[in-house]
């Protein structure tokens, strides 16, 4: 098995509970490592960008409001299958189909509001990571 990293946000719904510790306690005793962490506002041209993906979409613009509403925490993870092992720890989307114990289904208010987002690919992983961090901000 690789070990690899990949990137996660937490939520402003998150954020404004008050859940990175608790959400980074599941996330460590799932035992992946926090290599990269800190805490900003998303502007509406980083939200835009991160989720250009999703632009045709009719919940777009509704994502993008939403992730500039207030601070997330974006994260480096680094672990064993770090992207495999990440989704499984968050959990499915919609926190009423999350099974028991992961971060959605113990933390999450609504599909909208999942606390969480975690790359879905060790290519995508990179992408991300390069959005928000530089090399120097990693441990190593």
């Amino acid at each position: 098995m690789a070990t690899e990293r990949t990137f996660s946000i937490l939520k402003p719904d998150a954020t404004r509970r008050n859940l990175t510790g608790a959400v980074n306690a599941v996330i460590e005793e799932a035992g992946l490592r926090i290599v990269g962490q800190r805490r900003i506002r998303m502007t509406k041209a980083q939200a835009e960008t991160f989720y250009e993906v999703h632009k045709e979409r009719p919940f777009y613009g509704e994502l993008v409001s939403f992730m500039t509403s207030g601070p997330v925490v974006v994260q480096v993870l680094e672990g064993e299958n770090a992207v495999a092992k990440y989704r499984e720890v968050m959990g499915a989307t919609n926190p009423a189909q999350a099974a028991e114990g992961t971060i959605r289904k113990r933390f999450a208010e609504s599909v909208g509001e999942n606390t969480v987002h975690g790359s879905d690919s060790a290519e995508n992983a990179k992408i991300e990571i390069a959005q928000f961090f530089q090399d120097s901000d990693i441990a190593r």
